[in-house]
């Protein structure tokens, strides 16, 4: 009689050591990627891997031939016994979805637990436009202030905020600027009912809104969301500010629409090459706040994502549906293979449809 294997975990890394301190007391066989090794060395590990953390798209960007490591096809074609992958955070634009379903791989993201760290970041870069906090203080180091009523900001009292997909950042997003009590518009073809807000299709958003947040996940539905029409229909006094991914927007638009004025200004957290070039010409603009996708990075979040990571991975091998299982369809297939590899039947839960897909 075959005995069942031991599920084998493959991670790039944790995002705080408390997951591996979580998973050491389990039968796991955790395995590092270590992306600076010989390729061969990663490939013997993924190879017989049934769980893959994934690299996130900045890590893998640092090192020769970086993308191998994220999960698309040509990699699932190599791993035959890969059951499940999961992304670092919220964002899972590291894996091609389709291609996993096709091949009955669960893939699971790590919604929630950054959700407060992104949120608050958000918040923080619109008071920065607002209040003109990075420009004067640039005029200061520069030793040009002049007259300082040229740094005259504005309130986020009364204005109106536009929120572009409705999930749990977005949502906290909302809730912490309820002290300001603005006016919420959301576009989110995946919400038809929320609470203190009004939803708008995208049009409506962007020609109202005093501040356009983009929240959400880049997916082939939101690649090239907003672009030169979409800047065009703004107001000259609002913000533009992303926590999302890079390729959601147009830099080469938003540039043009930051230098030309149909825009105030632009809070970004993210861009289309992470890190971004020091020559950037977005970098180069007064009206911009930027960091380099620092947002979801707080010690909490760290910890807290870390936690989540590792209890997802324990309710996968345990068999048990994870709890942010983002290709729902797939379940069935994934069963089966599960079945064939471990000799047991996962818990087959109602599984409901993805109803957060254009949310983070």
């Amino acid at each position: 009689m075959s005995t069942a294997p031991r599920p084998r975990l493959v991670v790039e890394r944790w995002t705080h050591p408390v997951a591996g301190e979580i998973l050491g007391g389990t039968d796991i066989d955790v395995v590092k990627l270590d992306l600076g090794a010989d390729p061969a060395q990663g490939w013997a590990a993924l190879e017989s891997a049934h769980g893959y953390q994934v690299a996130t798209r900045t890590d893998v960007a640092s090192v020769p031939d970086g993308a191998q490591w994220l999960a698309d096809r040509a990699l699932i074609a190599r791993c035959p016994d890969l059951l499940a992958v999961c992304s670092a955070g919220a964002g899972y634009d590291v894996i091609d979805v389709d291609a996993c379903t096709e091949a009955g791989i669960a893939v699971c993201n790590n919604s929630g637990p950054g959700a407060e760290a992104v949120a608050e970041h958000a918040l923080g870069l619109m008071l920065d436009l607002a209040k003109k906090i990075t420009v004067a203080d640039r005029v200061l180091r520069r030793g040009a202030l002049g007259n300082r009523l040229a740094l005259q900001g504005s309130e986020l009292r009364g204005k109106t905020l536009g929120v572009i997909g409705l999930g749990a950042i977005g949502r906290r997003l909302v809730e912490l600027c309820g002290p300001f009590h603005m006016r919420v518009l959301v576009f989110d073809p995946y919400v038809s009912d929320a609470a203190g807000v009004e939803l708008v299709s995208l049009e409506e958003l962007l020609a109202q809104a005093d501040f356009v947040q983009v929240t959400c996940p880049l997916t082939a539905e939101t690649e090239g969301l907003v672009g030169r029409a979409q800047f065009a229909a703004m107001k000259p006094s609002a913000y533009f500010i992303t926590t999302a991914r890079g390729q959601v927007h147009d830099e080469a638009a938003l540039y043009d629409a930051l230098t030309s004025g149909q825009i105030a200004g632009a809070g970004l957290d993210v861009f289309h090459e992470e890190p971004p070039r020091a020559d950037n010409p977005l970098l180069t603009l007064d009206n911009v706040v930027a960091t380099p996708h620092t947002a979801g990075i707080t010690v909490e979040a760290a910890h807290d994502i870390a936690v989540a990571t590792a209890r997802q991975w324990q309710d996968i091998f345990a068999g048990r549906r994870p709890p942010r299982l983002l290709n729902p369809q797939v379940w069935p297939r994934y069963c089966e293979r599960f079945a064939e590899i471990f000799g047991s039947t996962p818990t087959d839960d109602e599984i409901p449809s993805n109803t957060e897909a254009f949310a983070r």
